[in-house]
C-alpha cells in the first residue's frame, strides 16, 4: 500500500465517521472501514455491530449496541418479568415490552445448594428501579453471586438513567423504617433474597410468589452459613397487622399489603406485635451524592470511571461477559455482550472489558452478569421480534431476572 493511498483511506474513514450523526447512528458509532463490520441502524439513534478481536486468552467476538439518548423517542428502561423473584429469557422480556434491543442485567440468586429444602428465588443481587418504580434494594455483600467486586465497591452499585435523561453510575441505599406502637426501627431490606443479620425486611407485591424463606439464611459475610433459628413474619394491610407466623411464607403479596420478615433481633421486635396493631412501613432508595433520582437502575459493579479502569480490577479471570458504557457525558450508551460460541468463548477479564469500552469511547463502564447469562438482542425496522445476536455460551438463552431494554418511538 502506498503512503498516498494510506493517507486517502484514513481521510475517507475520518470523513465518514464525522458524518455518522447525520446518518442517524448513535454516539460511539463509527463508519465502516476495511477490516471492520459496519454499523447496522436498528432505529434513529440506535445502532448495532459485531466484530472479532484478540484477548489475552484467545479470540473473542464483540456484540455492541450504540444508543443516542439525545435522539427523539429513544429511551432505556429495566426489562423484568413483572416480579423481582422471577426469570425469563431476555428475548421474551424485550418482546413483551416492545423493546428494539437490549442486554441482560444483574447477577442473581441462581442456586441454593448450601441450604437443602430452600428454593433459589432467581432474584437479582443489587438494587432495581424500572419506569421510576423502586423494586428492590441490595443484599449484603457476603450474600451476592458473581465475581469478586473491585476494591471499594459493594452491592449497592448501579448503572442507570436519571430523570434528566442522562446515564450515570452510582449507589442506591435503602432508607426505610417500621413504626409500631413501641416506636420506630430501621428497615433492613426491600424485596431481597437475603436480609442483614438481626434486621427486618419488607416484601411487597413486586416480589412475586416465590418463597421468602431464603431471606433468613446465610450471614452478611457468608452466603453458605446456616439459616437463622429465630425468625418471624408479620402481614400488614391498611396500616394494621392482619396476620403473624413463626417462619417466612410463600405466595403472592397482594397490592396494598406488606409482609415483614425478621431474623434474630428483628424477629424479636416483630414478635411484640399483635393482630390489629397499627404499623407503618416507609421505604425509598436514595442515590448517594446525586440530586437527580433514577428513573431506571440495575445492579452490577463499576469497571471504568473518568476514563480510567478501577484500581484492582481482575486482570486474570476471563469469561464471556456483558457490560455497559457511558459516552458523551451521559447522553450516549454502549451495551456490550461477548459471544459464547465454541472457539470464541475464551472471554475477557474485567480489566480487558474496561479497556475495550474505553477504547470505544466510554468514560464510565459497568459490569453486568456474564457466562451463560450474556445475551444481546436486537430488532431491525420491519422485523416482528428481536433476535439473539450473540451465541449464549450454554447453547440457549438462560432465563434472567432483568435486563437493559432500548426503546424507540421513531
Amino acid at each position: 500500500m502506498t503512503d498516498a493511498y494510506a493517507r486517502l483511506r484514513t481521510l475517507v474513514a475520518l470523513l465518514l465517521a464525522w458524518c455518522v450523526p447525520a446518518l442517524g447512528l448513535a454516539p460511539g458509532a463509527t463508519a465502516a472501514v476495511p477490516g471492520t463490520d459496519p454499523w447496522q441502524a436498528l432505529a434513529p439513534g440506535v445502532a448495532y455491530r459485531t466484530y472479532e478481536t484478540s484477548a489475552a486468552h484467545g479470540p473473542v467476538r464483540v456484540h455492541l449496541l450504540s444508543v443516542d439518548l439525545r435522539a427523539e423517542g429513544v429511551e432505556v428502561d429495566l426489562l423484568h418479568p413483572g416480579a423481582v423473584a422471577a426469570r425469563a429469557p431476555l428475548s421474551a422480556l424485550a418482546d413483551a415490552r416492545g423493546a428494539i434491543a437490549g442486554v441482560n442485567g444483574d447477577f442473581f440468586h441462581i442456586s441454593e445448594a448450601q441450604h437443602p429444602g430452600v428454593d433459589a428465588t432467581g432474584a437479582p443481587v443489587g438494587p432495581a428501579i424500572g419506569a421510576g418504580r423502586e423494586l428492590k434494594a441490595a443484599v449484603p455483600a457476603g450474600q451476592r453471586f458473581g465475581p469478586a467486586l473491585p476494591p471499594g465497591t459493594d452491592t449497592r452499585e448501579v448503572f442507570g438513567v436519571g430523570a434528566d435523561h442522562r446515564a450515570r453510575m452510582g449507589r442506591l441505599t435503602l432508607d426505610g423504617a417500621v413504626t409500631d406502637p413501641a416506636g420506630s426501627f430501621p428497615l433492613g431490606g426491600l424485596n431481597q433474597y437475603a436480609l442483614p443479620v438481626g434486621s427486618v425486611g419488607v416484601f411487597t407485591a413486586d416480589w412475586g410468589a416465590a418463597s421468602r424463606a431464603r431471606a433468613v439464611c446465610g450471614t452478611d459475610a457468608d452466603r453458605a452459613a446456616a439459616c437463622s433459628a429465630e425468625t418471624y413474619e408479620v402481614t400488614v394491610r391498611g396500616g394494621r397487622v392482619v396476620g403473624v407466623a413463626d417462619a417466612p411464607g410463600r405466595g403472592p403479596v397482594a397490592e396494598g399489603t406488606e409482609v415483614l420478615v425478621g431474623r434474630e433481633e428483628g424477629a424479636r421486635r416483630l414478635r411484640a406485635l399483635a393482630v390489629g396493631d397499627r404499623v407503618r412501613v416507609r421505604h425509598r432508595l436514595v442515590a448517594e451524592g446525586a440530586g437527580v433520582p433514577y428513573r431506571f437502575a440495575v445492579g452490577g459493579f463499576p469497571l471504568l470511571r473518568d476514563g480510567t479502569p478501577l484500581p484492582g480490577l481482575d486482570a486474570v479471570t476471563a469469561a464471556v461477559r456483558t457490560a455497559a458504557g457511558i459516552t458523551h457525558g451521559g447522553r450516549g450508551l454502549l451495551l456490550m455482550a461477548l459471544d459464547g460460541a465454541p472457539g470464541l468463548r475464551a472471554g475477557m477479564t474485567p480489566a480487558e472489558v474496561a479497556a475495550l469500552l474505553a477504547g470505544s469511547g466510554a468514560s464510565e463502564a459497568f459490569g453486568l452478569d456474564g457466562g451463560g447469562s450474556s445475551t444481546l438482542v436486537g430488532r431491525a425496522a420491519g422485523e416482528p421480534a428481536v433476535t439473539v445476536r450473540n451465541h449464549p455460551s450454554g447453547g440457549a438463552e438462560r432465563p434472567v431476572p432483568n435486563g437493559i431494554g432500548v426503546f424507540s418511538g421513531g
